[in-house]
Order: C-alpha cells, then sequence, then structure tokens
C-alpha cells in the first residue's frame, strides 16, 4: 500500500497549501476519491467549500465545473441539451456542467427537487440520459455538493434518495487562531489556489482507487460494520436507518484509510473514525427525538458505545 500511501500523501499536502488547518477533513475528501465516491459539504459560508474542490481538481489536473443551484434551475441546465442545428438538419449535444471529472454542486439544496433528481443517475450509474440518449461521464467522476445548514429559506431539504447517494458528509468548521493567521499572510498578495499545481496524474487515481479494493477486511470487523449499520435501524430515536449502501460506505472507506495510513488491512479504529462522516447523514431522527435536540451524529456516537468492537489479530493471514 505504500504507493497509495504515497499518492494520499502527495495530494493532502498539495490541498492543505489552500485549506489550512484542516488535516482531517481534507483527508476524508481523499478517502471518498479513492472510493469512487461523492461528498456532501455541509457549513456556514466562508470556510473553504469551493476552494476544497479546485483544489483537488487542480491537484489532479482534472477538469472541473461549478453548478450553482438555484430555485428556477432546470434538468437540462445540469445534464445538457439537444439543440437542432439548422445547417446540418440533425440535433446536436451540448454537454452540462455534469460533463466533468470534479463537479462542485454548490448550494445543492436551493435547486427544486425536479433538478436535483437530475443528480440522481450522474451519481449512482456515472451516466446522463438525455432525449433517450445515453452518454457515460468521464473518469474519474466525483460529486462535490455544498449546502449551508443554517439557512433554510428558500432551500429543499434533500431527499433520502439523493443523501444515500454521498459516501459521506464532511464539515470543514471555522479555523483555529493561528490557522487563521496564516489564511491572511498566504493570502497577502494573491490566492494560493492560483500557484497549485499538479502533484498526480489521472492514472495515477485510477491505479490507487484499484488498489484500495485488495486492503483486507477480517470476516469479525465486516461483522462490526453491519452490526452498527444495523443497529441504527433498531434505535428509538430514529425514523429511518441507514442503508446496506451505509454499510457498503465503511467498508470501502475503512479499506481506504487502512491504505492511506500504509496498511493493507483494516482496524476497528478506521470504522469508528469513518461512522459519523459515513452513516450521520443516512440517519434520519423521529421527530420526538428532534424536539428534544437529539442530533444523528449523537445516536451514532452512542451506537459506537454500545456496539462491541472486535478484538484480535486484523492482518491477513497467509
Amino acid at each position: 500500500m505504500s504507493s497509495v500511501q504515497s499518492f494520499a500523501e502527495r495530494l493532502i499536502a498539495n490541498v492543505e497549501r489552500v485549506i489550512v488547518g484542516k488535516r482531517e477533513a481534507v483527508e476524508l475528501a481523499v478517502i471518498g476519491l479513492l472510493c469512487q465516491g461523492h461528498l456532501l459539504i455541509e457549513d456556514v459560508p466562508g470556510t473553504g467549500k469551493t476552494m476544497l474542490a479546485r483544489s483537488i481538481a487542480r491537484s489532479l489536473g482534472c477538469s472541473f465545473s461549478r453548478i450553482q443551484f438555484t430555485p428556477d434551475m432546470l434538468p437540462s441546465d445540469v445534464t445538457g441539451v439537444s439543440i437542432y442545428n439548422q445547417a446540418t438538419r440533425q440535433f446536436e449535444f451540448r454537454p452540462g456542467p455534469i460533463m466533468a471529472q470534479i463537479v462542485l454542486a454548490d448550494e445543492i439544496n436551493r435547486a427544486t427537487p425536479k433538478t436535483q433528481a437530475a443528480l440522481l443517475e450522474a451519481m449512482e450509474e456515472r451516466q446522463v440520459t438525455v432525449d433517450g440518449v445515453t452518454r457515460p461521464l468521464p473518469r474519474p467522476f466525483m460529486v462535490l455538493a455544498t449546502q449551508n445548514p443554517i439557512e433554510y429559506e428558500g432551500t429543499f431539504p434533500l431527499p433520502e434518495a439523493q443523501l444515500d447517494r454521498f459516501l459521506m458528509r464532511i464539515r470543514l468548521g471555522y479555523p483555529e487562531t493561528e490557522d487563521e493567521v496564516r489564511i491572511l499572510e498566504r493570502q497577502q498578495f494573491r490566492h494560493p489556489i492560483e500557484e497549485l499545481e499538479q502533484v498526480a496524474s489521472v492514472e495515477e487515481l485510477l491505479e490507487a482507487q484499484e488498489a484500495v479494493r485488495a486492503v483486507y477486511v477480517a470476516p469479525r470487523l465486516k461483522r462490526y460494520i453491519v452490526d452498527l449499520t444495523r443497529r441504527t435501524r433498531q434505535y428509538p430515536d430514529v425514523y429511518l436507518g441507514a442503508s446496506p449502501r451505509g454499510s457498503l460506505t465503511l467498508y470501502r472507506a475503512g479499506q481506504a484509510r487502512a491504505a492511506i495510513h500504509g496498511r493493507d488491512f483494516v482496524l476497528p479504529d478506521d470504522v469508528k473514525a469513518l461512522a459519523i462522516p459515513a452513516l450521520g447523514h443516512r440517519v434520519i431522527v423521529g421527530p420526538t427525538a428532534r424536539m428534544r435536540d437529539v442530533t444523528a451524529e449523537q445516536i451514532v456516537e452512542e451506537i459506537l458505545r454500545q456496539v462491541p468492537v472486535p478484538g484480535g489479530d486484523f492482518a491477513e493471514e497467509t
């Protein structure tokens, strides 16, 4: 796993030239990239959500597009549209912004449910269908969607089917005092994103994505992952628990985290570190619990304390 670790360290270090003091969030973003998943970045304005997406794209030399979601946006504004060319007397497809490798879906909850649904096929099947013609999306393909957790005026909550398609939900948060001073110093003359160079190729990323799948997960650790997910469905304060896709997320993300740390096997610590980002947005809290200000993150934390952690040697036996 040394090649994956080297790739991840180069990518994380380069992104941290722009995103200061948020190592954990950057690492989660790289894990999502290695798992071929999508990320929901939920945070207040000005914390670097857009810069994170742009930094990843620049670091890999990937094509990047930004979709600014608004209530009047149509699905064709996302996927593209077929336009009749009078000269050739044929319909020509004009690709939408979704046809890029790294896509920033900015303020995704401002779009209507119909427009949000335009992303479902792209995120799950990595293709778009326009006028009956299906077109594959480029590889790699990753959607980083953002939403403001405190502003609900003029927004449409993401449906459960949409939330479930995000591998993880991450938060950047406000920087520490010293980190914020460093941000001021770095942006005195120009923004660091303007000088950010490519440090890895798309080919290296695709190889790393394949290598991650070979990381060993012990049978009792697989059972631990399933037990955590199933417990979310049985918890009394939960209206809707995590789907089997949540178990698969913990499995894949655990493999990626182990590879980033130079291991070819997953530990329970990997699963515990990823439980809240992977399951928190998949747990729908019941109305009575919401009135008591119970959050999904608190429920996942409580489940982590309740479910016994397996012990023993988790390395693959040869």
